[in-house]
């Protein structure tokens, strides 16, 4: 058994959060870089251009890469090995996220949903917790914004829709956000589960590093696929119609129950910000 201090926790989200505050994935800047080498000369390149060149800068200036630092999504898996000490794992947290938007500088977009009163340091967290072998904590920090988040979709499809239904989910939600979650957007898709479940594999399925495909090959077919319709809609960089609608496509699959075929559609714009640490 392995004791950890939920101290190094809220350290290591403080340290994830400042960094995915102001960079890109690596995997996000050279997508947008190879969209830019596919564009067309015209307003789509020029936007791109200047996405590139505002990531440099607030790298370089240690400054927030987009005016939206979105709500603190958290991913922890944690080893079956591993007993916590000190306050419990989600103070913690959101401690750590409370500490690095205030020193970062990051502005604060938490709210209630109905007063819409500002909690004012931007917690509670949306954190997410799986239990794996080991004796190792792997988090994950991923800001979403929500431009992105609201243009997502989900969808309790027929059975017999099959992989057509999922693809054309997939691609009509693009669609129908054209320009407002500032495209080109990463796509994150959960197929299968259940109402909750597949939103959730969603989510996590915009961790993944933007061009990896899903190990199965009937799944990464239906990334491919739904990219290649996505990128033919002619929506471009921030609405400005050009080859590249979506950066990448990603899916995850759970099992699901035999009368239904669950689909959520994820939309993340192209600031693509995700900082992974193992503990």
């Amino acid at each position: 058994m392995r004791v950890i201090n939920t101290d190094i926790v809220e350290q290591a989200v403080y340290r994830a959060a400042l960094k995915a505050g102001v960079n890109l994935t690596d995997s996000c800047r050279r997508a947008l870089k190879s969209a830019y080498e596919k564009e067309g000369e015209g307003a789509a390149k020029f936007a791109l251009g200047e996405l590139i060149e505002n990531s440099r800068i607030a790298a370089e200036k240690t400054m927030p890469v987009c005016q939206d630092t979105g709500i603190a999504v958290v991913l922890l898996e944690i080893g079956n090995e591993i007993f916590f000490e000190g306050t419990p794992l989600p103070e913690a947290v959101n401690a750590g996220v409370r500490k690095a938007y205030a020193d970062g500088y990051f502005r604060k977009s938490v709210c209630d949903p109905i007063t819409r009163v500002n909690t004012a340091d931007n917690t509670p967290a949306a954190i997410h917790t799986e239990i794996v072998r080991g004796d190792k904590l792997k988090l994950t920090f991923m800001p979403k914004g929500f431009g992105s988040e609201n243009m997502s979709a989900l969808y309790m499809l027929k059975p017999a829709q099959g992989v057509k239904g999922i693809t054309d989910a997939i691609v009509e939600t693009v669609k129908k956000a054209g320009s407002r979650p500032c495209p080109p957007v990463y796509v994150g898709v959960g197929i299968g589960g259940t109402f909750d479940g597949c939103a959730y594999l969603a989510k996590r399925a915009l961790t993944r590093d933007i061009g990896t495909h899903n190990e199965r090959e009937d799944i990464a077919e239906i990334e491919r696929e739904a990219l290649r319709r996505i990128n033919e809609l002619d929506i471009g960089c921030q609405g400005f119609h050009g080859k590249v609608t979506a950066l990448g496509v990603s899916c995850e699959w759970a099992p699901t129950h035999i009368a239904g075929l669950p689909v959520a559609v994820n939309i993340q714009c192209h600031c693509v910000r995700c900082v992974k640490e193992v503990l």
